[in-house]
């Protein structure tokens, strides 16, 4: 499209100015010239005919601390075995972190380490009390200090290797195309942390084989070498999936995955697809409000529990939940609330049939909201929580499948996160909309959009905790401003004395005295670009506006937007994410609306 547009306008300019007929040829050129984008999407399920690669780059073997780094264990001092002293040292590294306080994280640590351990070093360590790690804590530290004043030339050299290893393995050729990989470096071992309270916090995450790593490639491909003396898992050649490499890993189980990076034309096609499927919700949306309105009064319990879950996933933007396992962190969702979670209150602040949501959400971050409902609502809400237990669930007769499968019904693809997509991607367009002011300035225009995007990651829960160097940061902010309001107050006072001696009449004087104006103008606009990045930096504080933006506002949106106020898009995008949207950057236009 993006080209199509630009060969119909070098057409335009050709036809004006008569330019030579080989411009002609350079336009059909263009107009043959499909972005990847815009190429032909199969819908037989393959993703690709053909897939080659190098495989992932493994964590580097553990280095033995030095002779002088002792570990001490009740006041005398032990030689551990390497896999216990590797082990030891991931602890060692966090010694100063609020996690080693926790029992939780304690108790799991030691757990798996004594797994680690020779026969004789169990029988001796039995208290991680009496464990004494700080050498090796103060060697972790001065590596970490030698690391970060390294020459300019070593800094050189280790970029160079960097270079060097994603040129080999950070690209893959799939379908004609080179391809960067996004996380093809296999995570070293270390001690899990999980967010919030996590249960399993302190467990050892043992460091990932060859022998645990399925490879995926296309049968016609050079297939990767494992490194020597070792062999894959398995290798596989389904081309029904976008993965190159995957393995379990060990504390939750979970399948981890090497995969293309977000700007590839298969991730982009894909996320193209998440935010077309949200539009489409867009013209359904009237009509899936009014039949879940009126199964507030159906008959049956269910119906009525899932048509009041859908409301509060349509207008709070809540997760759907699923539900966990004991050895996993207690947060919930929507169809997972329990009767605890909530507050029921006809009237309060003023306000009529108000429910008070507080629970965990996703990541441990609390979620508290105090929000007005219609009548219906609140009466069936009184209804699920009769003769019910705080730990009882709110929704007893309603699970994260059937509702989902609910809404497959309603329309083909919808899912509670389609909902939090739509409600996310509608609230920055009229957001937008209302707050941009089309003759404000670039600074302006800014918060303008940061305002909308904050608006969103509210809607979505997105919070975070202040950041620590925040004070700081502020403070060195609020003296640049003190500065430059100085340089103004100064600029003021000359310009008025250059005045009052360009009234004499002097050419000289007078050109003096616009040279102090435009100077005055300049302070003046850095004084209030300065004081505007003070008001965008203290609102967002705790908020979180990049996930929102990553994963739920539909870039082309964005893209739209700066197009039309001639706001440059690296001012509202990053390099990584304007490579992860680039489809959205080639193809909407200044006129595209969600």
């Amino acid at each position: 499209m993006f080209l199509r547009n630009l060969s119909v306008k070098i057409l335009e300019v050709k036809s004006i100015l008569k330019l030579p007929q080989i411009n002609v040829v350079i336009v059909r050129q263009l107009r043959c010239r499909k972005l990847k984008w815009e190429e032909e999407k199969k819908d037989d399920g393959t993703k690709w005919k053909f897939l080659e690669h190098k495989g992932p780059v493994f964590a580097p073997d553990y280095e033995p601390l030095p002779e002088n780094v002792k570990f001490y264990y009740d006041g005398k001092e032990m030689r551990l075995s390497q896999d216990a002293e590797e082990v030891a040292g991931f602890y060692a590294r966090m010694l100063d972190h609020d996690y080693t306080t926790k029992s939780t994280f304690n108790n799991n640590f030691f757990t798996d380490w004594r797994k680690v351990m020779t026969h004789d070093e169990t029988k001796i360590i039995k208290d991680l009390s009496k464990c004494n790690f700080k050498e090796m804590q103060a060697y972790f530290l001065s590596v970490s200090e030698k690391n970060r004043n390294r020459t300019k030339e070593e800094k050189a050299l280790l970029k160079a290797k960097n270079e060097e290893i994603q040129k080999e393995y950070g690209f893959c050729t799939i379908d004609g195309h080179k391809e960067k990989i996004g996380n093809f470096r296999i995570e070293p071992p270390g001690l899990f942390r999980g967010r919030g309270e996590h249960p399993k916090m302190g467990m050892l995450k043992r460091r990932v084989m060859p022998e645990d790593v399925l490879i995926n490639c296309s049968k016609d491909s050079k297939c990767p070498k494992p490194p020597p003396g070792h062999k894959w898992k398995e290798v596989r050649h389904d081309n029904t999936v976008t993965w190159l490499a995957s393995w379990t890993e060990n504390v939750q189980g979970q399948a981890k995955y090497v995969m293309l990076n977000p700007s590839s034309k298969l991730k982009g096609e894909k996320d193209m697809q998440k935010y077309e499927t949200a539009r489409k919700l867009h013209k359904c949306i009237d009509n899936i409000r009014k039949t879940y309105k009126e199964d507030w009064k159906a008959k049956e319990m269910r119906v009525r529990q899932r048509a009041v879950a859908l409301y509060f996933i349509d207008k709070l933007a809540l997760r759907a939940g699923n539900e966990k396992d004991d050895d996993q962190a207690d947060t919930v969702g929507c169809c997972s609330l329990r009767v605890e979670h909530i507050q029921l209150h006809k009237e309060k602040d003023g306000k009529e049939y108000v429910v008070v949501f507080d629970f965990l959400g996703k990541d441990s971050i609390r979620y508290y909201n105090e929000v007005p409902v219609e009548k219906r609502v609140f009466k069936n809400l009184e209804l699920f929580m009769e003769n019910k237990k705080d730990s009882d669930d709110l929704f007893d007769r309603l699970n994260t499948q059937t509702l989902n499968e609910h809404l497959k019904d309603l329309m083909p693809g919808l899912t509670a996160k389609v909902f939090r997509t739509y409600n996310a991607s509608i609230t920055l367009q009229r957001q937008l909309d209302e707050l941009t002011d089309p003759d404000a300035s670039i600074p302006e225009k800014i918060l303008a959009y940061n305002r909308a995007n904050r608006a969103v990651a509210v809607l979505c829960n997105h919070q975070r905790a202040v950041p620590k160097g925040h004070s700081k940061s502020m403070e060195a902010l609020k003296e640049k401003i003190q500065t430059k309001r100085d340089q103004v107050d100064e600029a003021e006072e000359d310009l008025r004395q250059a005045t009052k001696a360009a009234k004499r009449g002097s050419v000289k004087e007078k050109l003096a005295c616009d040279k102090k104006k435009k100077a005055l103008e300049r302070l003046r606009d850095q004084l209030k670009k300065l004081e505007l990045q003070e008001t965008d930096r203290d609102e967002n504080k705790t908020i979180a506006l990049g996930t929102s933006k990553l994963n739920y506002l539909d870039p082309r949106i964005s893209v739209a937007w700066c197009k039309k106020h001639d706001v440059p898009i690296e001012k509202i995008y990053n390099k990584t994410q304007r490579d992860k949207f680039r489809w959205a950057i080639d193809m909407a236009g200044p006129e595209y609306v969600f």
